[in-house]
């Protein structure tokens, strides 16, 4: 059974890290070329995919890491327990950060036109950036402890 758990938390915190690798590997420059039309119509479009489907692999990763923290917790010195215990504690601090960074943010963007829109537009970007990169080391460095305790376990 924990070599189920173990999957299911890998696979869902993996996913969920590939999003902040894309935001270092391009999606920030992308975003940071737009003007205000192309901005507004990418955001819309990602936050409403994200929405609809990015939550289920959320609710999965922080289901399965627990599930892997309560099943270690009897060996609690054990490095697996800690470093699913550090994991999990990432996994929730960027929750937390998208819930109540990232979405106010993408709800105001969501009630801009691209004929309507604020003139200082790109603070609202640079804001959205800036609280991503806080959840881009959080979750990053989360699914890295988590490799650490399931390789050296």
């Amino acid at each position: 059974m924990i070599k189920l758990i173990l999957l299911s938390t890998l696979l869902a915190y993996g996913i969920i890290v590939s999003q902040s690798f894309m935001y270092i590997l391009a999606l920030r420059d992308v975003q940071t070329s737009f003007g205000p039309a192309s901005y507004i119509e990418f955001r819309k479009h990602i936050d409403a995919s994200m929405r609809k489907k990015f939550v289920y692999v959320v609710y999965t990763a922080l289901f399965a890491n627990l599930a892997l923290v309560l099943s270690k917790a009897s060996v609690p010195d054990s490095l697996l327990f800690v470093t699913a215990l550090v994991s999990f504690a990432a996994l929730v601090t960027d929750t937390w950060l998208t819930v109540k960074g990232n979405m106010p943010v993408n709800k105001i963007i969501n009630t801009w036109t691209v004929e309507n829109y604020p003139p200082d537009w790109t603070d609202f970007r640079a804001t959205w950036l800036r609280i991503f990169r806080y959840r881009q080391v959080a979750n990053i460095t989360g699914f890295v402890i988590l490799l650490i305790g399931v390789v050296f376990q």
